[in-house]
C-alpha cells in the first residue's frame, strides 16, 4: 500500500540525486566500469575453457566465480544505467522482486563457491598426493551445485519473506537498486519475524561461509610451517594469495552491509560501500586473479601472440 492507501505497483529509485552533469559522467564510469567487468571476466572464462592447462579443479571454480561475477553486476548496472542516463526511476513491484531474488542469489553463491575455492585449496596443499583422486569431475560439480542450491534456497526464502510486507509508507527507494535495508523502511505491517528470519539467514550464508574458509586456511597455514624451506612456503602460499584477496573484499563489504546492524547507519555510506561490492568486486577479481597467478599470465601473453601471429 502506498501513502494514499492504494496498492504499491511500482517503486521510484532515488538513486544518485545528482545534478545532470553529475549523473551523465557517472553513467560514463558505471559504464567503463561495466564493460571492465564483461570484458574480464568473458577472458578468463574463454581462457579456462580454450587451454587445456586450466582443465583442473581450481580453474574450474574460478570459471564459475567468473560467471557469477558478470551476472551478479548485471542484475544490478543494467538498471543503474538506465536510470542515470534517462532519468526513469521507476520499477514494478514484479521487476524490484526480481532483481532482488537474482542479486540475491549470486551473493549467496558466491559466498559458498568462495568456500568451496578455500577447501579447494585446502585439499590440494595438504593432500597433494590425493589431491586428482580428491577432487573429480563428480565432487567438483556436486560442489559447485551443492553452493547454487544453498543459495537458491536462501534467495526463495528472503524474498518471500521481503516482499509480502505491506508497503504503505511510500513507495520511494532511497537506493539505487531494491536491496533489503531501505525496502524494510517503506514496510508498513510489523517487520520484526521476517526481519529476523532474513537476517538469520544472512548470517547463515556467511558465517557458514567464512567458517569453511577460516577452517580450511587454519589446515593450510598448518601444513606451509612444516615446509621446511623459505622459498617452498613462499610458493605455496602464493597459490592461495588471490584467493584470500577476493575473500577480504568481498566479505568485508557484506559483513558491514548486513551484518554492523542498525547503530549508527546511514544509507548514503551505504550507497557507496553497495557500489563496491556491486560494480567494482566484480571488475577486480579477474584483475586479481591475472596479476597474482603466473599460469594465468603466461597463458594471456600466449593467447596475446597468437593473436598477433594470426593478425601478421
Amino acid at each position: 500500500m502506498a501513502e494514499n492507501g492504494t496498492l504499491v505497483t511500482e517503486f521510484v529509485l532515488l538513486g544518485f540525486q545528482l545534478s545532470a552533469e553529475l549523473q551523465t559522467g557517472l553513467f560514463f564510469v558505471f559504464l567503463l566500469l561495466y564493460l571492465i567487468t564483461l570484458g574480464g571476466n568473458l577472458g578468463v572464462t574463454a581462457l579456462i575453457q580454450s587451454d587445456p592447462r586450466f582443465q583442473t579443479p581450481m580453474y574450474f571454480f574460478l570459471g564459475h566465480l567468473s560467471f557469477l561475477d558478470i551476472c551478479y553486476s548485471s542484475v544490478i548496472v543494467p538498471q543503474l544505467l538506465e536510470t542515470l542516463r534517462t532519468g526513469k526511476r521507476t520499477i514494478t513491484f514484479e521487476r524490484c522482486a526480481t532483481q532482488f531474488f537474482f542479486f540475491t542469489l549470486c551473493a549467496s553463491a558466491e559466498c559458498f563457491l568462495l568456500a568451496v575455492m578455500a577447501y579447494d585449496r585446502c585439499v590440494a596443499v595438504c593432500n597433494a598426493l590425493l589431491y586428482a583422486s580428491a577432487m573429480t569431475p563428480q565432487t567438483r560439480l556436486g560442489l559447485v551445485a551443492g553452493a547454487y542450491g544453498g543459495a537458491a534456497v536462501n534467495s526463495v526464502v528472503r524474498t518471500g519473506c521481503a516482499f509480502s510486507l505491506s508497503f504503505c509508507k511510500s513507495n520511494h527507494v532511497d537506493f539505487f537498486f531494491c536491496d533489503l535495508p531501505p525496502l524494510l523502511k517503506l514496510a508498513c505491517s510489523e517487520t520484526r519475524p521476517r526481519e529476523r528470519v532474513i537476517y538469520l539467514l544472512a548470517f547463515l550464508v556467511i558465517a557458514t561461509s567464512v567458517s569453511v574458509i577460516l577452517i580450511s586456511y587454519l589446515f593450510i597455514i598448518r601444513a606451509i610451517l612444516k615446509i621446511r624451506s623459505a622459498g617452498g612456503k613462499a610458493k605455496t602460499f602464493s597459490t592461495c594469495a588471490s584467493h584470500i584477496t577476493a575473500v577480504a573484499l568481498f566479505f568485508g563489504t557484506l559483513i558491514f552491509i548486513y551484518l554492523k546492524g542498525n547503530m549508527g547507519k546511514s544509507l548514503g555510506e551505504d550507497k557507496i560501500v553497495s557500489v563496491f561490492y556491486t560494480v567494482v568486486i566484480p571488475m577486480l577479481n579477474p584483475l586479481i586473479y591475472s596479476l597474482r597467478n603466473k599460469e594465468v599470465k603466461e597463458a594471456l601473453k600466449r593467447a596475446l601472440s597468437r593473436m598477433k601471429v594470426s593478425q601478421a
